[in-house]
């Protein structure tokens, strides 16, 4: 069982930074794999990027790849997103989520966190 929270959302400027946080609650969360999703308003959520359990291999959306860098402290139980020139377009709500594997589908994600919002102002 894992339960995930989300934190450090906020409004930013485009070209602008932030550093969204997800800790874990229970002692599985070395055990999966790691994600983060994003939802802007009407429309579905998206796969942003993805983290395996080693820390290790890493598989990013074309859309934030060069900007956007995931990484997990399984000691602290806590993931972190650090998102660099930020644009308009990333506006959404981010989402944690935990996965048996690596992967790019919302479906294979058995936990989910509450959500952080994120508003990019042009």
């Amino acid at each position: 069982q894992v339960q995930l929270v989300e934190s450090g959302g906020g409004l930013v400027q485009a070209g602008g930074s932030l550093r969204l946080s997800c800790a874990a609650s229970g002692r599985t969360f070395r055990n999966y794999a790691m994600g983060w999703f994003r939802q802007a308003p009407g429309k579905e959520r998206e796969f942003v990027v993805a983290i395996r359990w080693s820390g290790g291999a890493t598989y990013y959306a074309e859309s934030v790849k060069g900007r956007f860098t995931i990484s997990r402290d399984n000691a602290k139980n806590t993931m972190y997103l650090q998102m660099n020139s930020l644009k308009p377009e990333d506006t959404a709500i981010y989402y944690c989520a935990a996965a048996p594997t690596i992967s790019d589908i919302y479906g294979e994600y058995n936990y989910w966190g509450q959500g952080t919002q994120v508003t990019v102002s042009s």
